[in-house]
């Protein structure tokens, strides 16, 4: 009775905190535009909770591997943004998704050697990939209040995020540790969110979103690095505890470097 009353509360959990984690960011994305709402999709909102549930289903061996996995997962992830964002200056979001996604499945496939590194050497290769990534995105939208969304979205993004959370997790055993991580770093939101903006503000707006992501994985990388190399040693509250200071402390210069490259893209076009 005890396993499956523990069952239960961590399907609760996963209902409740997962859709509370992605509703709040993405009314912050309303609020504050399409590039903070970029930085605010790149925090951990299905990697952090996939990685936590993984803790409490399977054990903190098998979270940290998955974690490791999803720490070379943000490399995926900033080839999905260059592809889209080549993309869709050329054409629509279909073509801009579909380049994307391609990009993403063979930049995780190429990873898999990776996962054999120690923790430590995969940051710093996400690192690394990340700060290249950003160099090369163009020029997003300034820091502006975003259109009008329609009323059904929040809730889709809100189902679509949870039920990648809760489908993981169920299938972990099956897939592995290290496919269930790299599979968390599915930039499911981040693809909702890039896709609905190009529709109704351009391709400029979709840019400015995935500039946004990129810029915020920084601290996404260095939760999931913290939790991967702490969770055994520590155990799963204090490692936690410990990635989401790291997070925090990361997202904040990140939103700083955020501010001012809109500053300067908004007085460079006064100018002009």
């Amino acid at each position: 009775m005890a396993p499956y009353s523990a069952g239960v509360t961590v399907l609760a959990l996963k209902l409740v905190i997962t859709p509370l984690l992605i509703g709040g960011a993405s009314l912050g994305a309303r609020r504050w535009g399409p590039v903070i709402g970029g930085w605010i999709v790149s925090l951990p909102l299905t990697s952090g909770p996939v990685a936590l549930f993984l803790a409490l289903d399977r054990g903190p061996s098998f979270a940290a591997s998955a974690a490791e996995a999803s720490v070379a997962g943000n490399i995926a992830i900033v080839v999905f943004c260059l592809g889209y964002a080549g993309a869709a200056r050329r054409g629509g979001w279909q073509v801009a998704i579909a380049t994307a996604g391609i990009g993403w499945l063979a930049a995780a496939l190429a990873l898999q050697p990776a996962l054999a590194l120690p923790v430590g050497l995969v940051f710093v290769l996400a690192v690394v990939a990340l700060a290249a990534g950003l160099r090369a995105m163009p020029g997003g939208a300034a820091l502006r209040p975003a259109s009008a969304a329609p009323a059904w979205e929040l809730p889709l993004r809100m189902a679509v995020g949870t039920g990648v959370v809760v489908a993981l997790t169920a299938a972990a055993p099956v897939l592995g540790s290290s496919t269930s991580g790299l599979l968390a770093m599915l930039p499911v939101i981040a693809t909702v969110l890039a896709v609905f903006t190009h529709r109704r503000d351009g391709p400029e707006g979709a840019v400015g979103i995935l500039r946004g992501v990129i810029t915020g994985l920084f601290g996404t990388a260095a939760f999931l690095a913290v939790v991967s190399a702490s969770v055994q040693p520590l155990g799963v509250v204090p490692a936690f505890g410990l990635a989401i200071v790291t997070v925090a402390v990361v997202q904040l210069v990140a939103l700083a470097v955020l501010r001012r490259e809109g500053a300067g893209r908004v007085a460079g076009r006064s100018a002009a």
